[in-house]
């Protein structure tokens, strides 16, 4: 635990250590109210995976089975990037106006700020996540062979993990042009490598080696086992507990990266 000055100029605690339930999500409620004031945002979110899975459809209108082979993982890909891209900005808005500054010196704790931020964009992820799915699958007649409940989890776990991509690399950038200039350097390496358009193991060595650890692989991995198999594989539930496990991982080193600009 470590303190600060109150405006009475005492020292006072600012907690650190156990997540605490009551700030965690008071926190998420400011986030979706400010979310709520922005519709352009929101439209961001729960809108453009639609479009560019719509777009896509038809962009294979004459080949179906290709939009079948590639239309569920990008179902995955579509909202983490998305995540990625409004996460990052939105929170370095709140870094650079001083808002999580005042944050910071109140009785809030880091862990406390991060889950916060992570359960109001989660929400946004599931409404996204279930738009995204049920359109691919009951408009636009994606054929899977598994259960669509299985596609939502995958989807979902793929737009929380760009939450937490987008919260971690926030700290890194000084404005939103830097964090948008993050996509580049964090999402196209994984885009590229995951298997997307070629098969991992047609890869040269080391690149399918660099795959192996970029979790973006084990989604579209986790995509392709619900397009083909009928049930749960032990291999759909490796993939998927990896990709929870890295959005885990990536909220931590948010958490611990998390610090006041000024002393």
């Amino acid at each position: 635990m470590t303190t600060t000055t109150s405006t009475a100029g005492t020292l006072r605690p600012v907690p650190t250590g156990a997540l605490n339930l009551a700030r965690t999500t008071a926190t998420a409620a400011r986030v979706l109210r400010q979310l709520r004031h922005d519709p352009r945002t929101i439209a961001l979110m729960l809108l453009v995976p639609c479009v560019m899975l719509f777009l896509l459809r038809y962009v294979f209108d004459g080949s179906p089975r290709t939009f079948d082979n590639i239309g569920a993982s990008l179902l995955g890909i579509f909202p983490l990037i998305t995540m990625f891209l409004v996460t990052s900005i939105a929170t370095l808005r709140e870094r650079t106006s001083g808002t999580l500054e005042r944050l910071l010196a109140m009785p809030l704790g880091k862990g406390d700020l991060i889950a916060g931020y992570a359960l109001a964009f989660g929400a946004i992820a599931i409404i996204q996540s279930a738009l995204a799915t049920g359109l691919a699958l009951w408009f636009l007649g994606l054929d899977v062979t598994g259960s669509p409940w299985l596609l939502l989890l995958v989807a979902l776990l793929d737009a929380l993990l760009g939450t937490a991509l987008g919260l971690f690399v926030s700290a890194f950038a000084a404005s939103e042009f830097q964090a948008v200039q993050f996509m580049p350097a964090v999402i196209f390496p994984q885009l590229l490598l995951c298997g997307l358009f070629t098969p991992r193991d047609n890869m040269h060595p080391a690149l399918e080696a660099i795959s192996n650890v970029l979790p973006m692989s084990y989604a579209v991995d986790g995509m392709n086992e619900v397009l083909k198999h009928t049930d749960m594989t032990a291999a759909f539930v490796r993939d998927a507990l990896i990709v929870a496990s890295c959005a885990l991982l990536v909220l931590g080193l948010g958490a611990a990266t998390l610090r006041r600009r000024t002393a």
